[in-house]
């Protein structure tokens, strides 16, 4: 009887018993955690993203998301493109919206495409000098010579000092729905100044061409 006792009792001292056998034991893996808690929301129609006036690349777009074990984490695609910063980015899950945003850039595509095929339309006009747009394109027509030509900021405007010994009235016009929605023109000694005020932020090219000279916005 007193071996029996005594073997039970060794037996009870080498037991490796765990403490809590809702938790794994030291030699096996972890198993994740998901959580029960209801974390319902309202599915993903459309998001919109609008871009600053000097954005022209589209480099990478990155989502963070948060996962069932309510970790976050994130997944990114590069891009390289140029876009058009008139436009917002939209984030879809919804077909029809897919559908109705592939419809909106095919019209805008298209409207480009048109605008450029377009004549010029004529945005100011004086003695000597006129200016038409078509796009991001303006046309300087005139015998006048450029001096001197610059970009300013706050708001962005291009500056065209014109060569002229007689005197030129002072000229104001305006449309905010053209890129180039400002034109003001006035009189100095020698020369006469054209201030051309933008929509936004563009760098730009000047050319001499045919009959004046052509400002191309980038």
């Amino acid at each position: 009887m007193i071996r029996i006792l005594f073997i039970s009792a060794l037996l009870l001292l080498v037991l490796d018993a765990r403490e809590n056998p809702f938790f794994p034991t030291g030699g096996e893996k972890d198993i994740p955690i998901s959580s029960n808690e209801n974390r319902s929301k309202e599915p993903l129609k459309r998001a919109t993203i609008a871009l600053p006036a000097q954005a022209r690349i589209l480099q990478k777009v990155t989502l963070e998301y948060k996962n069932l074990d309510g970790t976050v984490e994130n997944k990114s695609i590069e891009l390289d493109n140029s876009v058009d910063w008139h436009l917002p980015v939209f984030v879809s899950q919804n077909y029809s919206e897919i559908s109705k945003t592939a419809q909106l850039e095919d019209k805008h595509d298209k409207n480009e495409v048109k605008q450029k095929d377009s004549a010029y339309k004529t945005i100011a006009s004086i003695k000597d000098l006129s200016l038409l747009s078509s796009g991001k394109s303006l046309k300087i027509v005139t015998t006048d010579e450029i001096l001197r030509n610059f970009l300013l900021v706050h708001p962005h405007r291009i500056v065209i000092d014109l060569k002229k010994n007689e005197e030129v009235k002072s000229y104001v016009k305006k449309d905010f729905q053209n890129i180039f929605k400002e034109v003001r023109i006035g009189n100095h000694d020698g020369y006469y100044r054209v201030v051309v005020e933008l929509d936004g932020y563009y760098r730009y090219d000047l050319k001499k061409v045919s009959d004046g000279y052509l400002i191309e916005l980038k």
